[in-house]
């Protein structure tokens, strides 16, 4: 009877993990992603068009190039020739450059080039990286490493200088890297960007103490706090094992992903205001992706405990794809850009944001690190 019971018992153990291991069906992933990505394809099928909201603005401008990173994440995982002609047509429209040239330190304007690198890398071709090489080389040789004066563009611009690196062998990208960001964290506004007293960083030093929010908490942006932990995990991917300061982005990823446990929503999604449910306290879509992405990631490498965190991921996805995501590949839910939480308000499943680009890039590399669970 106790052989029984413990053989019984052994195969509990092993339904439960395979129960773990099977969380996700990667084909109805696979499938989520591509239905939000067909929309956007099908809705903008020339790549060159000029995005018209206040005003006319190029189709390389921030939003778009995290789009073509989350179109990257999703042909690495299903590559699919659609998807490098989209990516190549829309660089090659752009020449391979930046909205105000090469002269240039606005982080936003070169995220551009992580495409441009991953283009390069399936195919290389020196035109692809002329410009790139001529921004990132500018700001390597130069000594300010205050540019990323507010957090969204650590997203924006690390990752470039990480692939440069990479591509060119040569430690002075992470290093230049490195001095960029922790200038930002600890730096910028009165002590630095980043709270470690709370996990969370602050939006720019517009936002950090004495300014409150209405219930007196410090205001920590959803979506700015998500670029930040995209950044951490898109870096970890990219450096070798053995580059300098990867502990550094380790140690934050995890301080950030401790931090977001207890302030996760009920329905899995987070709030715009990370700290003060009361303002502008709807769910919203572009910053739980980029947590998703960076919380999968952390689990998929070992950095963070599955037993922890997955259950917090499996409540984000399923929210994401069952009260974000539409019929039709259209994302609910987007707050619009901005800088705080009450920009872009009210949200709603139905209000189509001022840009549909980078809440889809969003989504698509939190369903690419969705998509590799094991």
């Amino acid at each position: 009877m106790k052989k029984l019971l413990l053989i019984f018992t052994a195969v509990l153990l092993s339904n439960s993990v395979l129960n773990a291991q099977s969380t996700f069906d990667k084909k109805q992933v696979l499938s989520q992603m591509e239905l939000a990505n067909k929309y956007f394809m099908d809705k903008w099928p020339d790549t060159g068009k000029t995005i018209v909201t206040n005003k006319e603005r190029p189709s390389n401008i921030w939003t778009r190039g995290v789009y073509y990173e989350g179109l990257m994440a999703l042909h690495e995982i299903y590559p699919k020739q659609a998807y490098y002609d989209y990516a190549y047509s829309w660089s090659e429209f752009h020449k391979w450059g930046f909205r105000n040239g090469n002269a240039n330190r606005n982080a936003d304007d070169y995220c551009a080039a992580q495409t441009y690198i991953d283009l390069y890398n399936i195919e290389p071709d020196a035109k692809k990286l002329k410009n790139t090489k001529q921004c990132i080389n500018m700001l390597l040789n130069t000594p300010q490493n205050d540019d990323w004066s507010w957090i969204d563009a650590i997203q924006m611009g690390m990752p470039v200088f990480a692939k440069m690196g990479v591509l060119e062998k040569d430690n002075r990208y992470f290093e230049k890297m490195y001095e960029m960001y922790m200038y930002s964290r600890n730096n910028h506004g009165d002590h630095g960007l980043f709270n470690p007293k709370d996990g969370l960083w602050w939006r720019d030093a517009d936002f950090d103490p004495p300014y409150k929010e209405p219930n007196g908490e410090d205001c920590y942006w959803s979506r700015g706090n998500g670029w930040v932990i995209a950044a951490l995990a898109k870096v970890l991917t990219i450096i070798p094992e053995n580059a300098p300061h990867r502990e550094q982005y380790v140690k934050d990823l995890k301080a950030m992903a401790k931090a977001l446990v207890p302030i996760q929503r009920a329905d899995g999604f987070w709030n715009v205001s990370l700290h003060d449910p009361t303002n502008f306290g709807e769910k919203e879509a572009s910053g739980t992706a980029l947590f998703v992405y960076g919380i999968a990631y952390g689990i998929n490498n070992g950095i963070l405990d599955k037993k922890t965190y997955l259950p917090v991921i499996e409540k984000a996805w399923k929210a994401l794809t069952t009260e974000s995501l539409h019929k039709d590949g259209f994302l609910g839910f987007l707050q619009s850009t901005g800088k705080e939480p009450k920009d872009g308000q009210p949200l709603s499943y139905d209000k189509i944001p001022d840009f549909e680009d980078y809440g889809l890039g969003c989504f698509l590399l939190a369903g690419s690190e969705i998509y590799k669970m094991k």
